[in-house]
């Protein structure tokens, strides 16, 4: 339930999670079932809070007495559950679970029709870790829409959650075909991160663009090299043994050249 829904009210009911309850919730660990309600789960103070102070439309809290007693000025207005630790445990994705947990219902953003400044496009990002760290680094320098491949993790997993920090709350996560996307977004310049690239210090910056990252193990597909317009890279050190970046430090390094240097 969120802000201004008509049944969303300053209550703590307190009871033991029902075993249908406590399924439907570790269900939405799962790609299929969160799909299938159209709802995922965040847990940890921060994401919660940021998720009740958004937009999102939160369905459930769950949280221990402690924890509601300690941010009671916060949830005026929410209604939470308040349960056990050992309840906590149960519904908990994480390995030592927090003392709150809620159930939020996915967003249907749409894709931007118009690009003012920069966005993310990932290419195939598999690893949960990666795609909240940069969901994170998006928040930080300000970028609001990210374009994803269809096979990118699911920015609603629960570990993709977590890596967010609260930062889903305000990032609007998109999946899409990126090739039908570019192709109708051919006045929109593309900045392709590849280990041919020039030297991204020596790109010219045009204040608006799509940033292209690639995958962790191939980079950017090459179907999608045909609309990228400017081919960019991260320099290293000289005689330096790594073979490339992680997909979260590469684009946190990018975000940091286009957002903020002159």
């Amino acid at each position: 339930m969120s802000k201004g829904h008509p049944l969303f009210c300053f209550r703590y009911l307190r009871s033991m999670l029902s075993k249908a309850k406590i399924k439907h919730i570790q269900s939405l660990k799962l790609n299929k079932f969160r799909k299938q309600h159209q709802s995922f789960i965040a847990e940890g103070s921060t994401n919660v809070l940021d998720f009740i102070n958004s937009r999102a439309r939160v369905l459930e809290v769950y949280a221990t007495e402690a924890w509601t007693k300690k941010h009671e000025a916060v949830l005026k207005g929410v209604s939470v559950e308040v349960v056990n630790a050992t309840d906590m445990e149960r519904i908990s994705a994480l390995k030592h679970a927090s003392e709150v947990l809620a159930v939020i219902q996915i967003p249907q953003h749409r894709l931007p029709k118009e690009i003012d400044g920069y966005v993310l496009a990932l290419d195939d990002i598999r690893d949960p870790g990666n795609l909240g760290t940069i969901i994170r680094t998006a928040d930080w320098f300000g970028i609001r829409d990210i374009l994803c491949s269809p096979e990118t993790v699911d920015a609603y997993n629960p570990k993709v959650v977590q890596a967010t920090m609260g930062s889903l709350a305000r990032v609007r996560v998109h999946y899409t075909p990126l090739a039908d996307y570019f192709e109708r977004k051919n006045d929109i310049p593309i900045f392709g991160a590849l280990l041919d690239g020039e030297d991204i210090r020596k790109t010219e910056k045009q204040g608006t663009g799509i940033l292209l990252m690639g995958s962790e193990a191939q980079g950017i597909s090459k179907a999608l090299y045909p609309f990228i317009h400017h081919r960019i890279r991260i320099p290293s050190a000289e005689n330096n043994g790594a073979e490339s970046l992680n997909a979260a430090v590469a684009t946190a390094l990018v975000c940091a050249f286009f957002v903020m240097t002159d």
